[in-house]
């Protein structure tokens, strides 16, 4: 199964995270599938790749809880089609 979280980048006291697209069963810092986007926490700053966003979420990828957040804020739930819905495990 493939899950959408954050990968910690950047240095002591200063991270940032990239949000990447990686199989469950993968560590935190394990080989990505994909880089769907970027958050800063200290400057408040995203950027998120919508279309490669939904085609993961439209295959049945899952987004950690901090993710969907993030993307819930960003409002990309919206363009997905009307019957997709997020399935909770």
């Amino acid at each position: 199964m493939v899950k959408l979280r954050l990968k910690r980048c950047g240095r002591k006291q200063r991270a940032v995270y990239r949000i990447v697209a990686i199989d469950v069963r993968c560590r935190r810092e394990g080989r990505d599938l994909r880089k769907v986007g970027f958050y800063d926490p200290l400057k408040n700053q995203t950027y998120l790749n919508v279309p490669a966003i939904l085609y993961f979420l439209e295959k049945g990828a899952q987004p950690t809880e901090t993710v969907e957040a993030i993307l819930r804020k960003a409002e990309v739930f919206k363009e997905l089609r009307p019957n997709q819905t997020l399935l909770r495990k």
